[in-house]
């Protein structure tokens, strides 16, 4: 009996995903909406993505014009960017808001690469976590007579090549995003 891997490779799957949003968190000095798709503003008692209460758009590079469809929270969605520490600047005006993103410094640029160095061991850390979970699956199945030495062996040989390729694809979001910051 083969192993049935699928559960680690969504798994796997989902890690890398969490780790490229959180990479898009990491403001590298260009205007992206992305940027602000944790921001969530009070609309009427509610806690909602700034999404669904304004366009967003970028103006230039170093600018994101917010235009609020209800103008009455405007001075929520400034206080909402404001809470949510991006390290940008806001400035209001009769059409919105516009948040400006400061240039980066290089002492900036070694903190946002060491911050995302961290988020890439967190995504490492969770993918040993799940190694670890289904070599002591494996070796259960095997103690069980379920998977005999042979299919276990087999299975842990293939199951090392899905690991080097889950952090080989976790390196390189690294890279680009290195690369990013530091250009």
């Amino acid at each position: 009996m083969q192993y049935n891997f699928s559960h680690f490779l969504n798994k796997a799957k989902s890690i890398e995903t969490w780790l490229h949003n959180e990479y898009q968190n990491i403001r590298t000095g260009r205007a992206s909406t992305a940027f602000l798709d944790q921001v969530k503003v009070e609309s009427y008692g509610d806690m909602v993505p700034l999404s669904n209460v304004a366009s967003i758009g970028i103006e230039d590079a170093k600018c994101i014009r917010v235009s609020p469809w209800d103008s009455s929270l405007i001075r929520a969605i400034e206080k909402a960017v404001m809470v949510a520490n991006l390290g940008v600047s806001t400035s209001v005006d009769e059409k919105g808001l516009r948040i400006i993103f400061p240039d980066l410094t290089g002492e900036r640029r070694i903190l946002l690469v060491k911050q995302a160095k961290e988020k890439l061991e967190e995504a490492k850390v969770s993918l040993r976590q799940e190694r670890n979970a289904i070599n002591d699956d494996m070796n259960n199945q095997k103690k069980s007579g379920d998977m005999s030495e042979d299919e276990v062996t087999r299975s842990k040989k293939e199951f090392d090549k899905n690991i080097e390729i889950a952090m080989n694809n976790l390196d390189i979001l690294f890279a680009k995003k290195e690369k990013e910051i530091l250009n």
